[in-house]
């Protein structure tokens, strides 16, 4: 039997992502410093595209309308493309006179803190202590390497060795300096670990030769597992006497440098903002930042065959054409996207918006897609990295997505709703008599919310809150 060749044509479906389509998903999860870093490149690759300049993205007036009709009328005229499937997908985008819609007005707009002067920072100071202290040369080069070598939390991060080498200085010249640089303020400031801190910071206090130093010097590990009747043991002390010791402690600074090297607050600018107009909520897209972009009309007229150009400069031409139109698309696409999961997300969290975190209601992907006829997947693309403002604060747009917990009462409960609820029951608990997993278990099964003993403790882990026997001994 041998094996013939046929030749069959067969008429199938297959989904393929094209080229345009993958740009558009890529631009989905983007932040939008993301995406303006990215048209802009495109913008410097690509001739075609240029950013409408500031003066004309004023909305344009009914009177204007048929001079632009006008304007139309001719570019179709002198344009001989002869690609007509672009004048009809793309529509606008091809006309001359097209301008980026506007972003959309905000009447009031969250409040955002300026720093109005910047604070020295911890090595300016302790320079400047230096330069007061001493004027020997070498103590103030010595002082300059060891303040070179503190940490934002003013902790020695190299050692004698390390410090001497880079003179060379002799070891005992930097054991000097270095008790000098100790005894600057911050107290506490230049040591090599938290029990030296503590310690610089107790006899400052005057307090050297007290139980509060034994307590650091000797102590310190049982201390930092909240062993408080082993240290009484050790030290023949009552628990009362001790609590006042391990309070003069607990007052200390750990951390004596970063008051001078605060941490940066990093500001969010949402994607989104929610605004109440009369009784209803709205979502109002920020497009602050983003390149308003068109089609550059110059370039543009070299596809016209009766311009003399070459072949080659037209399919250039042409090609990048293509590129730009499929760009501001995606780009006009992904912010419609964006506006409709928004708003799906307002409609499903309206009593979140109206009364805060307690009425969180459960919500998933799968909720917000069938409600704007998209797949999961999309959604998921366009809440990550997106912020909204909200009456209730600035939120990320995976925050209002968590899974229900049914009640007894027929609803469905938020994780974030119970989670809230335990922290309440927590902080109004008897400090001498905490709640342990399975109390808080009764309680929410009281109020309707029938959760195991093990989700408590998931959930108390999450919020950072230590154990029953652990909030004893801390008490």
């Amino acid at each position: 039997m041998g094996i013939q060749q046929k030749l069959h044509t067969r008429l199938v479906q297959k989904l393929i992502l094209t080229p345009s389509l993958q740009q558009a998903i890529k631009l989905l999860p983007m932040s939008t410093l993301e995406l303006s870093d990215l048209l802009n490149q495109e913008m410097v690759e690509n001739p075609m595209l240029e950013e409408v300049p500031t003066e004309e993205l004023q909305p344009v007036d009914a009177s204007a309308a048929p001079e632009k009709a006008e304007v139309k009328s001719e570019v179709a005229k002198a344009d001989t493309w002869d690609d007509q499937d672009y004048e009809y997908f793309f529509g606008d985008y091809l006309d001359d006179g097209y301008r980026p819609r506007a972003p959309q007005e905000i009447k009031e707009l969250p409040p955002i803190e300026n720093t109005l002067s910047t604070a020295s920072s911890l090595a300016d100071h302790l320079m400047w202590q230096l330069s007061m202290q001493t004027d020997d040369p070498l103590t103030r080069e010595i002082g300059s390497a060891i303040i070179g070598n503190l940490d934002d939390d003013g902790y020695l991060v190299a050692s004698f060795e390390e410090l001497a080498a880079m003179g060379p200085w002799p070891v005992e010249d930097v054991e000097r300096t270095l008790k000098l640089v100790q005894g600057f303020d911050p107290v506490g400031v230049a040591a090599r670990d938290l029990q030296e801190c503590l310690l610089l910071q107790l006899r400052h206090l005057g307090l050297e030769g007290t139980p509060t130093e034994k307590i650091v010097a000797d102590h310190l590990r049982l201390l930092q597992n909240h062993q408080v009747p082993e240290i009484a043991k050790k030290l023949g002390l009552t628990i009362d006497d001790l609590k006042e010791h391990i309070e003069v402690i607990r007052n200390l600074d750990p951390k004596p440098g970063s008051r001078y090297n605060p941490t940066q607050s990093q500001y969010v600018i949402p994607d989104v903002y929610v605004i109440k107009v009369e009784d209803q909520y709205v979502a109002v897209l920020n497009e602050d930042g983003l390149p308003q972009m068109r089609i550059s009309p110059v370039y543009r007229r070299l596809l016209d065959k009766n311009a003399g150009n070459s072949d080659e400069t037209r399919a250039y031409v042409k090609d990048k054409f293509r590129s730009a139109l499929w760009l501001i698309k995606s780009v006009e696409q992904r912010q419609k996207t964006i506006h409709k999961v928004a708003n799906s997300i307002i409609a499903f969290q309206r009593d979140f918006l109206d009364r805060g975190i307690e009425h969180l209601r459960p919500l998933v992907l799968r909720d917000v897609a069938n409600d704007i006829g998209m797949h999961e997947s999309t959604v998921s693309r366009v809440v990550t990295n997106k912020y909204m403002h909200t009456p209730q604060g600035v939120f990320e747009m995976k925050y209002f997505f968590h899974s229900g917990i049914n009640s007894s009462y027929g609803e469905s409960v938020s994780s974030v709703t119970i989670k809230q609820r335990i922290r309440k029951i927590i902080e109004n608990e008897d400090p001498r008599k905490p709640l342990s997993d399975s109390r808080i278990v009764e309680i929410l099964k009281r109020e309707g919310l029938q959760l195991a003993r093990r989700t408590i403790a998931k959930y108390r882990e999450e919020l950072k809150i230590a154990t029953s026997n652990q909030r004893k001994v801390l008490y």
